[in-house]
């Protein structure tokens, strides 16, 4: 059995991130959310586009005001009125000032904001009852926030709402991005029926399907659902070559562990597979099987995953190990490796102390710190009943056999607190 994480480090390391000339497409900008960038974007445009006001208030000159007092106010022309959107038409000179808004052109002659609360206007002039700080206070300039022609965002980046209000002020109507990664999913097990099924004795709903289903569908990569395949090998050798033809990820649950039945790595290596693991000390989760497919150039085609049958098991190795490599896969720079904590658990934790152990359950912040629950009830590797709320995996080292409540560990966070 390979350690976790020396398990972790090679898996990662044959990871072979996709390409933008070989893995991408362009889409038009409202399908971008969740989307990573295959390219770096740079804009025509200046941010700001212009001088620009940051206040309510008038245009000046500060030679006109640095003076100035509440007792001995400056008293200003003013000479136009320059609200959003449009473009002054005068020329401040001495003695005068320009209304402006928030936003709206500077006028050219004025360099500085005086902001309303510190004006008086009387008529058609406006009195400066305090002097600005500095001249050019509260004006933005042309490309104080981006200059035109500059990496404006970096290829490898997942596009969320701020990013996506960046490209849409870049006027960015067509993006270039990596195309979803390929999964797909197959349930082994003659024992196994869909959840539309009456059961018989002895046969057992496949919920690993769906699970895994939803979570490749979470993190924005394509779920290709391939059904249950039993425990015959001609089927579920021509169910894993169909999987390998369509995916650049193949998961199976179940058939890899020792049992009279589990088919998976013998047939793996009849289809060409370099297979790197076969066991990591890890529970739950032991019989995991982590192969390779070589395509043209010797370049890795296919990544697979055999994962334990048990939905615990299956999900535990799917967040440990599956997840991180996924999304290293789908092109983003940084951000794809596992995810710990520091918490306090607020229960006794005990394992065996042989493999490294995860029991699931809550993260939550409290007063600044974070705390992990147990999620209470069994934690055998069978029962998903108490994975429901489960976001997070609470980790006990190999060779410690219990940890104390009140002490620190570390949480694997499997998705927000």
């Amino acid at each position: 059995m390979l350690p976790v994480k020396q398990a972790e480090e090679l898996i990662l390391s044959l990871v072979q991130p996709f390409e933008s000339d070989r893995h991408s497409e362009t889409i038009p900008l409202e399908s971008c959310l969740q989307r990573i960038l295959a390219a770096d974007v740079t804009s025509h445009l200046d941010f700001p586009h212009w001088d620009n006001s940051a206040m309510d208030g008038y245009a000046v000159r500060f030679e006109d005001v640095k003076s100035c007092s509440a007792e001995n106010p400056s008293i200003l022309e003013i000479v136009e009125e320059i609200p959003a959107g449009y473009q002054p038409q005068k020329t401040v000179q001495s003695g005068q000032a320009a209304r402006i808004l928030t936003g709206s052109v500077m006028p050219s002659g004025a360099d500085t904001i005086v902001i309303q609360e510190e004006t008086r206007r009387e008529g058609e002039q406006i009195l400066i009852l305090k002097p600005p700080s500095e001249s050019q206070a509260f004006v933005r300039h042309r490309g104080a926030f981006y200059r035109s022609g500059t990496p404006l965002l970096p290829a490898g980046l997942r596009l969320q709402a701020p990013e996506i209000a960046v490209l849409a002020a870049a006027q960015c109507t067509q993006v270039q991005v990596f195309r979803r990664p390929r999964v797909a999913i197959l349930s082994t097990g003659s024992e196994l029926v869909t959840p539309g099924q009456p059961l018989q004795p002895g046969q057992i709903v496949d919920s690993n399907q769906y699970a895994l289903a939803a979570l490749i569908t979470q993190m924005g990569a394509e779920a290709l659902l391939l059904g249950i395949v039993p425990d015959r090998p001609d089927d579920l050798k021509q169910a894993i070559a169909q999987a390998l033809s369509i995916a650049d990820v193949v998961l199976s649950s179940g058939g890899v562990s020792v049992g009279d039945y589990d088919y998976v790595d013998r047939i793996l290596a009849e289809l060409g597979a370099k297979i790197h693991i076969r066991a990591v000390a890890v529970k739950p989760g032991k019989p995991l099987t982590f192969a390779t497919f070589e395509g043209q150039e010797s370049q890795i085609k296919t990544l697979y995953f055999g994962l334990p049958g048990n939905p615990v098991s299956a999900l535990v190795t799917f967040w440990r190990f599956v997840e991180p490599a996924i999304r290293k896969l789908s092109g983003l720079t940084k951000g794809w490796e596992p995810t710990f904590i520091k918490a306090t658990t607020k229960q006794e934790l005990r394992s065996d102390g042989k493999r490294e152990s995860y029991r699931w359950g809550q993260l939550q912040l409290m007063d600044g710190e974070y705390e992990f629950a147990i999620a209470p009830g069994s934690h055998s590797s069978g029962n998903l009943i108490n994975l429901a709320g489960t976001n997070c995996l609470g980790m006990i080292p190999v060779g410690q056999t219990h940890v104390l409540a009140g002490e620190t560990i570390q949480v694997l966070q499997v998705s927000a607190p």
